[in-house]
């Protein structure tokens, strides 16, 4: 994958991993809370699941200016409302915002889901992309029809190449050095597995089920449904622009 992983996170950077592994959230999901040095007031990024021992963790670090959100898939939001409460109301929000120390830019990358959005921090000279869902810190993100859409996400990748060397906190896997390598790396990757997608549909491959039986014929059933999910976000993208063109899926060099 592109670029590579870090050593260390900036100072004004605390990883909190929530206590939630699996084949779809890796180690687990990963809250991120940050307070730059002199500021009285942190944030936290993405407090994952509904689990009172993560929370309490999250809540030793505060106080807190805001809650603030990726997405809304229930691994990164769940427990927002109830870390809400225990901070005595502290507000979940989507917002940018500038203190003393550190200056937080949201920018809309849909595509994972709808609602998906990346944050970038900068405190000093250091920026960070906090990417959540969008790119992984390991393996590849699974776009997921009805609220995910693969033309958006592919949009919203190349979006992300625009940051060289800015640092990357993923929702989920470690951090890396590079998001628009880690976005390129992405980019080429779906360009790929589009191909062969294409390739299937053209070996008589019509449904969702079929193309994962072509074009992953070895995958561990544990993940068999991501792919299934995956798949469908492929055809949808690959026949809407079979209808715009008229041809089969041409502009894959475009992507």
């Amino acid at each position: 994958m592109g670029g590579a992983a870090l050593d260390g996170l900036p100072g004004w950077v605390t990883l909190l991993r929530a206590p939630n592994p699996g084949p779809m959230t890796l180690d687990g999901t990963n809250t991120w809370v940050l307070r730059a040095p002199g500021d009285e007031l942190g944030f936290v990024i993405d407090p994952g699941p509904l689990d009172e021992g993560h929370l309490r963790r999250i809540a030793e670090h505060g106080p807190f200016r805001a809650i603030l959100i990726t997405h809304g898939h229930h691994d990164h939001v769940e427990g927002a409302p109830r870390l809400s409460e225990m901070l005595g109301g502290t507000p979940i929000e989507t917002a940018p915002f500038d203190s003393e120390g550190l200056s937080i830019e949201i920018l809309d990358t849909p595509g994972h889901t709808a609602d998906s959005v990346c944050f970038l921090v900068k405190s000093g000279n250091v920026r960070s992309m906090f990417t959540g869902d969008t790119i992984l810190g390991r393996g590849s993100t699974v776009v997921a029809a009805p609220d995910g859409d693969l033309g958006s996400y592919l949009d919203s990748l190349t979006v992300l190449t625009a940051y060289e060397n800015v640092l990357m906190l993923p929702g989920h896997g470690p951090a890396q050095n590079d998001v628009a390598a880690h976005a390129r790396f992405y980019l080429d990757h779906r360009r790929e597995r589009l191909a062969q997608v294409e390739d299937a549909m053209a070996r008589g491959a019509e449904t969702p089920e079929e193309v994962v039986d072509l074009v992953y014929p070895d995958i561990d059933p544990a993940v068999r449904f991501a792919a299934i999910f995956s798949a469908k976000a492929q055809l949808d993208y690959l026949r809407h622009k079979n209808r715009e063109s008229g041809t089969r899926a041409d502009g894959l060099d475009r992507l």
